[in-house]
């Protein structure tokens, strides 16, 4: 039994985890553990992931407040806390098998609101509200490019981007839709329109368009959207807030609004690389050949000569 059970634990970690082609690395190293560790102890509770989703949101309330009192490392902590709990509302579903419809769109759309407040308080405190402003709306893209990217990744591949839910007709199901078709689907299509138009232009004269498409849309891509997450964003407004600086994220997060350009222009070189790099190979390729047929017809010519001296 001793032997069993962090086998148990570690399926049971795997299966509360939500598959992701490229991992953020701070969410991977501490966060998803905790969360499982929060999950794992409510799975026999009747705590439903929707409930968490409301804490979590509730605690990043308090937070916004913290921090335009400037009770700055009370901010920062709750903050982590957020984290934790935002990563086990997930968990608790997949290891319960209980995802619904309704948790995804409150997931999404509470974030939003908590990030919204937390902007609020920051250009508060600042004073800087147009930085702040911005900051919300560049952290908004943000986001809604991380998504993205998976699922142009995902759908290149032919994979599943998410397991399909769909749930009852409801009240609330019906607002939170509403709410998603209204304020994040035109995000989802702006951007995969963007990034659409950047792959036809910028691959120009591919004869494999899935190849061309699978090499565009690639897991160092999905790793730079991943990785300006939620759980890496509170943890840089976490240190700044420890540093007593909240200005310098708004900063931080107005300079990561640069990633996605820059990512744009990365893949364009690779591609011009990898573009001229069969053209490369090949004559390599073709200089290798003709040293080696060189080589050999060397030997053969000095092999002759030997045979008629010995006769």
């Amino acid at each position: 039994m001793r032997r069993e059970r962090p086998t148990r634990l570690a399926e049971l970690y795997r299966r509360s985890l939500k598959p992701r082609p490229a991992p953020e690395l701070l969410n991977a190293a501490v966060f998803r553990p905790l969360g499982f560790l929060v999950a794992r102890s409510l799975a026999e509770t009747r705590i439903r992931p929707i409930h968490l989703v409301c804490l979590h949101t509730l605690l990043g309330a308090v937070a916004a407040v913290a921090i335009a009192r400037r009770r700055d490392r009370l901010a920062a902590l709750l903050l982590q806390v957020v984290t934790v709990l935002d990563n086990a509302d997930g968990q608790l579903a997949r290891l319960r098998r209980e995802e619904t419809e309704l948790g995804r769109y409150a997931d999404t759309e509470l974030d939003a609101l908590k990030n919204a407040g937390l902007f609020g308080a920051l250009a508060w405190r600042t004073k800087r509200w147009g930085e702040a402003l911005a900051g919300f709306i560049v952290l908004t893209l943000l986001l809604s490019w991380d998504f993205n990217v998976e699922y142009l990744y995902r759908s290149v591949r032919n994979e599943r981007f998410r397991p399909d839910v769909r749930d009852p007709e409801g009240r609330w199901v019906a607002i939170a839709r509403a709410v998603y078709r209204y304020l994040f689907l035109p995000q989802d299509r702006v951007i995969r329109w963007i990034e659409g138009r950047l792959f036809c232009l910028l691959t120009r004269g591919s004869e494999d368009e899935r190849a061309a498409a699978q090499r565009w849309w690639n897991r160092v891509v999905v790793f730079l959207g991943a990785n300006l997450g939620l759980t890496t964003q509170y943890v840089w407004l976490g240190l700044a807030l420890l540093a007593g600086r909240p200005d310098r994220y708004l900063r931080c997060v107005l300079t990561q609004g640069a990633v996605p350009v820059a990512s744009v222009l990365w893949r364009w070189f690779m591609w011009s690389r990898w573009k001229r790099f069969p053209i490369r190979l090949l004559r390599s390729r073709m200089m290798r050949v003709r040293h080696a047929l060189c080589r050999d017809s060397g030997g053969m010519i000095a092999s002759e000569g030997t045979r008629e001296s010995a006769e």
